[in-house]
């Protein structure tokens, strides 16, 4: 066939088609020829702008490390939907491109000049206060961009910003609003209310077999059960593993010895330190003043430990006589270390000048630390090498049940390899149970994979904490069905123990109403129940329960000297009977900074709202297509 393809290469036909080919690669480049074969592979287009499958794969990826980064260290992306993600950053990017476009159009422009200062002063891409190329470059790397993709998706973004802030800013309150806005605000009502309790309509309530049976006739698919799985499973622990290892008293002796022969000495010192602080009420020259006139008094033969107790400005270490105890270098500030470390034994510094102010530094004692005795490092030691040993033990063992595992056709042959027990569990939905393996979300994801069902495979071992693996086998799978009437009898039970309940009450409270409305009294229709009595109740005022209080702010302003009536549903089932007997209105004494933080916050709202809208429009004018 080789030969053929050979030959048939050599003729006038194959010369023609390759010098086209030619002809095509000069004239027009590699993409000529290959829009000859394929068509547009964009996932959308808006007003024939492509939106193409790198800005989408490159959105997907930005997405997940962002999601993956709030779920914190221990984050599965195997937990992630990439269907759900995809979706909702294709919609991010029409949006965009929609944005973007409008802002085009008003010749709205962000030129390369700003974004090479923008990219400069940002903080992320410095060094020491300085921008870093290979700072930029790391920064963009770890976030999944090239300098160029960066350089477009700030130019979008700083765009479309233009246009967004302009609706912003142009967003505007008048005073007179703002006025009339605060008075609402302060508005107070005067109430009284009774409450028609539930309980007991509630317990008086009865429920019949035949009403159980038509609810469910009605309604039978509304009670569905969850899909659940049943799996048997071999768990892999460290802790386990660590219980059956020693480690020999040799072990320990030779780890101690290296111990001995790595350890580094490091020098400390002992410091003590009088502190004169610069703050507003003692400027530099005044705290100047101070320390030298501190350390003359030190010069004549003072106690540094006295004049600390007295004169330091540091509370802490004044109470111990500036005592500052033992430090390693890189404790204090580079100036205190460098008069620290050129001290001799006993003496004390001239002034030196820190963040905090000037410094007289008196070094107490030099300390070598030592390699801890043998006695004191074999406790720790042993458990490090114990530790050490499981970890290679578990890490092997885990490498031999992933390999075992996936060759058997159940858990027999990998538990009886490593004398592991297989653990059964009973039949659990996708929200888990309170099991410690069954709630665990990388399970929970792994159980319900639908080959694994199928297939009736083992699964990969699934680590759920470092120290503590599972391999997984589903045993039973059961698909939602509708439950039978006698399973959900009592849940349909108290469905319509509620709503005849409700339907009471509210044919009580809407006839008390009624009676009110015609003349009746309020105390006199509460039989017995309390009335509850409120003056000048203001919007926020707590003593009211919340449904009261939204309702008698919703309720029409009575006339003079009668009421307003309405029946309230509580959160508990029972209904309030209200009276609104008074509305005080009240002028807002507002200054002029409470004005200008009202003015902003109403003009911000308003802003937002009218660009959304705006770009709600643009987007339902738009041609959009996705492929």
């Amino acid at each position: 066939m080789l030969q053929s393809i050979r030959d048939n290469s050599q003729g006038i036909v194959a010369k023609i088609i390759v010098g086209l080919i030619a002809v095509t690669f000069a004239l027009f480049g590699v993409e000529s020829l290959v829009s000859l074969t394929a068509g547009s592979n964009a996932p959308a287009t808006v007003n024939g702008v492509e939106i193409s499958q790198q800005d989408l794969y490159q959105g997907v990826q930005l997405q997940r490390r962002q999601m993956l980064n709030q779920m914190g260290d221990d984050a599965d992306p195997a937990l992630l939907d990439e269907n759900l993600i995809s979706n909702m950053v294709l919609e991010g990017l029409i949006e965009q491109s929609v944005l973007v476009q409008s802002a085009e159009n008003q010749g709205l422009v962000f030129s390369d000049a700003m974004i090479d200062q923008l990219i400069v002063s940002t903080k992320d891409f410095q060094v020491d206060g300085k921008f870093e190329r290979s700072q930029f470059e790391m920064v963009l790397r770890n976030a999944g961009l090239t300098p160029l993709s960066y350089r477009a998706l700030v130019k979008k973004e700083k765009v479309t910003e233009q246009e967004r802030i302009a609706y912003m800013l142009s967003a505007f309150s008048l005073k007179s609003e703002l006025q009339t806005l605060a008075n609402l605000d302060s508005q107070t009502r005067d109430i009284r209310y009774f409450t028609l309790d539930a309980e007991p309509v509630r317990n008086s309530v009865t429920v019949s077999d035949e009403e159980i049976a038509d609810y469910y006739a009605e309604n039978s698919g509304q009670f569905m059960s969850d899909e659940q799985v049943a799996i048997e499973y071999l768990l892999l622990d460290r802790d386990e593993i660590a219980k059956g290892l020693s480690v020999t008293d040799d072990d320990v002796e030779s780890a101690y010895q290296t111990l001995v022969d790595n350890f580094q000495a490091q020098e400390q010192r002992h410091s003590a330190h009088i502190l004169v602080e610069v703050s507003d009420e003692q400027d530099d020259a005044a705290a100047k003043a101070k320390v030298d006139a501190i350390a003359a008094r030190l010069a004549s033969g003072e106690s540094f430990e006295t004049l600390a107790q007295s004169e330091s400005d540091d509370p802490v270490s004044a109470e111990m006589g500036g005592d500052l105890g033992v430090n390693e270098k890189g404790v204090f500030s580079a100036e205190f270390e460098d008069a620290l470390y050129a001290l001799e034994k006993g003496a004390v510094s001239e002034p030196v000048r820190t963040e905090f102010g000037y410094h007289l530094i008196k070094l107490v004692d030099i300390v070598e630390s030592e390699a801890p005795a043998f006695e004191q490092a074999q406790f720790e030691l042993r458990e490090d090498l114990l530790n050490q040993k499981a970890e290679e033990e578990y890490v092997g063992q885990l490498e031999r049940l992933a390999d075992i595992s996936f060759s058997s056709g159940d858990l027999v042959e990998p538990a009886e390899v490593l004398g592991l027990e297989i653990q059964k569990t009973e039949l659990f939905s996708r929200s888990g149970n309170e099991d410690p393996v069954t709630s665990n979300p990388k399970i929970l994801t792994v159980a319900f994979d639908a080959e694994l069902i199928k297939e009736g495979l083992n699964s990969t071992p699934v680590e759920l904490d470092s120290g503590r693996s599972v391999v997984l086998r589903i045993v039973e799978h059961q698909l939602p069905r509708e439950k039978s009437q006698d399973e959900v009898a009592e849940q349909i039970k108290a469905i319509l123990v509620e709503q005849k309940t409700a339907e009471q009450l509210t044919s009580t409270a809407s006839e008390l109403v009624a009676s009110l409305r015609k003349g009746d009294a309020l105390d006199s229709l509460a039989a017995g129940a309390k009335v509850e009595s409120f003056q000048a109740v203001a919007r926020r005022d707590n003593t009211v329960p919340q449904e009261i209080r939204t309702s008698v702010f919703q309720m029409p302003k009575p006339a003079e000297g009668a009421s307003s009536f309405a029946s309230v549903s509580l959160i508990d089932g029972s209904y309030a009977v209200v009276a609104l007997d008074k509305v005080a209105a009240v002028d807002a004494e507002l200054n002029e900074e409470e004005l200008r933080m009202m003015s902003m916050v109403l003009n911000n709202r308003q802003g937002q709202q009218d660009y959304q809208d705006h770009t709600a429009q643009l987007k339902s004018k738009a041609e959009i297509e996705k492929l």
